[in-house]
């Protein structure tokens, strides 16, 4: 009998996304296939202390638990887990788990797991160096600003002035380096400038301030892509979002809001020759973040009859949840969760191949 791979379900941390985090994890936990893989929970609280299984299950259930503390004052070794896991899947979001921290762990290790690695991750979680790399592939963006916390408290009328001069009202001030819309404001007008700026400044060093698309009042449409695959990634249908709110935030993904929620249009409607087009462009944004194994890739599209289309920022480690779109929209495209899990390991030791054909040494 061919043994089973095992394989480590990491989740929880550090970020602001901690919550989302274990709804993925418990959602891969229920949904992947048993016969084919051995599951070990790997939980890591919101204070980053490693769980073992037992407590990492437990974590999942929001209930207390005795931690198995892996602090830099304790002692780790990496290698060892190395010994008793095969690959690990890591539905860490956000901050030290989306961000390059956690995959340069693993690859000191030479643990294989799903999704982009260091270079990818971090590209594709700083908002600002996406936004770079996304210029000089030509990709067509919103017009943005970004700066610095400590440009911000030292002078924020010189930081409004610049934000005035490059931009125009309405706004979005965000954290560069955080997901799930966590920490994210529209600002319309002045006078809400200055507490966006400061909630985007508690979660991040660098701002990123972005000009809304399509101006005062229009509200664009929001359309979304999963990219799946390593050197020749494919893309899914096209997805849109109509949010319950007046954009997309935190609430509108994940709280409970039966009476009033966020509606999920799959496929989106939009023209053949639109659906081509947003998909070449995920294609071309995955690979110009040097992304693998999956990303989701957000665009806004103005309203009306010439409609123009914007890409926003790519997400290397999309929620897994229930609810989440990155597996709906692979659902739709005629991959379902259970396969899209068994792909996405498929992917990850795919990679761990090419990387065996690497010299590290002379």
């Amino acid at each position: 009998m061919k043994k089973r791979l095992r394989i480590g379900i990491l989740f929880g941390g550090r970020s602001g996304e901690h919550e989302v985090s274990l709804r993925s994890g418990a959602s891969i936990l229920k949904a992947i296939d048993r016969r084919k893989y051995e599951i070990v929970p790997l939980g890591i609280t919101q204070e980053g202390r490693w769980l073992g299984a037992e407590t990492s299950q437990a974590l999942l259930s929001l209930s207390q638990s005795t931690a198995l503390t892996l602090s830099a004052g304790a002692e780790m070794e990496p290698s060892s887990l190395a010994q008793t896991i095969d690959l690990v899947f890591p539905v860490l979001h956000g901050t030290f788990g989306e961000d390059g921290t956690i995959q340069g762990l693993l690859e000191l290790a030479d643990i294989p797991y799903v999704g982009s690695g260091v270079l990818g991750s971090a590209a594709g979680m700083d908002k600002d160096v996406m936004k770079k790399l996304f210029a000089f592939s030509g990709l067509p963006q919103t017009p943005h600003v970004t700066l610095l916390r400590s440009e911000w408290k030292a002078d924020p009328k010189k930081c409004q002035r610049t934000i005035e001069k490059t931009l125009q009202y309405p706004l979005f001030v965000k954290p560069a380096n955080l997901g799930s819309s966590v920490g994210i404001s529209k600002v319309h007008d002045r006078s809400e400038l200055k507490q966006a700026m400061d909630l985007a400044a508690s979660f991040d060093r660098k701002l990123v301030i972005e000009q809304g698309v399509g101006g005062p009042g229009v509200k664009p449409r929001e359309l979304e892509v999963a990219v799946l695959g390593n050197d020749d990634p494919e893309a899914s249908v096209v997805g849109e979002i109509v949010p319950n709110k007046e954009f997309y935030d935190y609430e509108s993904k994940y709280a409970d809001s039966p009476d009033d929620p966020s509606i999920p249009i799959i496929p989106a409607e939009i023209s053949a020759s639109q659906s081509k087009q947003i998909r070449a462009m995920a294609i071309k944004a995955f690979r110009a973040c040097d992304c693998s194994g999956l990303a989701r890739v957000d665009f806004l599209m103005t309203p009306g009859k010439n409609p123009q289309i914007y890409l926003n920022e790519i997400n290397t480690m999309p929620g897994f949840t229930s609810i989440s779109m990155y597996p709906k929209l692979w659902a739709a495209s005629g991959l379902p969760y259970k396969k899209l899990i068994d792909r996405l390991i498929e992917l990850a030791m795919e990679r761990r191949e090419e990387k065996i054909q690497t010299t590290f040494t002379r």
